[in-house]
Parts: C-alpha cells; sequence; structure tokens
C-alpha cells in the first residue's frame, strides 16, 4: 500500500469507528424494555396523527373561504399524512442511532 493515505480511507475508518462506538454504548445500556416499545410506538403514532388532523384542519377552513372546485380537505389530508411519515421516519432514525 502506498505511504499516502486516500481521503476515503480516513472517512471510513472514522465511519466504522463512529457505528463502533455507537454499538458499544447501546451494549452497556442493556434491553431498553417492552415500555420502552410502547413508548416510541406512541411517539411515532402521534407524529403521523396531529399533522394529518391539522392537514384536514386547514383543508376544511379553506374549503370553506374558497369557491373552488378542488378539495383542499383532500389535498391538505394528503400533505398531512406526507409531513406526518417524514417526521415519524425521523423519530425512528434517531432512536436507530442511539442503539
Amino acid at each position: 500500500m502506498p505511504d499516502h493515505k486516500k481521503p476515503h480511507d480516513d472517512r471510513l475508518r472514522k465511519k466504522v469507528e463512529a457505528d463502533e462506538n455507537r454499538k458499544m454504548e447501546a451494549r452497556k445500556e442493556g434491553d431498553r424494555g417492552v415500555w420502552f416499545g410502547f413508548g416510541m410506538f406512541g411517539i411515532v403514532g402521534w407524529a403521523v396523527a396531529v399533522p394529518t388532523l391539522l392537514g384536514v384542519g386547514f383543508g376544511l377552513w379553506l374549503d370553506s373561504v374558497t369557491d373552488s372546485e378542488r378539495s383542499w380537505t383532500l389535498a391538505m389530508l394528503l400533505a398531512g399524512v406526507a409531513v406526518g411519515c417524514f417526521n415519524a421516519w425521523y423519530w425512528i432514525k434517531r432512536e436507530s442511532e442511539h442503539e
């Protein structure tokens, strides 16, 4: 192997070290238990439900103040579900990085 290090070699080494340290910390913490799972399930549920309901409410309000042939309620429902799914993905990703 040549004497000079390639930048991607250094990045790979740092990434592997970070992953190893994260796994070692997770092993020290041990199993989080069933209550942690229920709590996470609740967070994910609320992360989807709240933006969905806000989207429906906003869509109903838009439908009441505009004379549009299109349904703002349906459009905002879909937007709320999309935001909620992104929000749930964020929470799950954040927690999986701590394991």
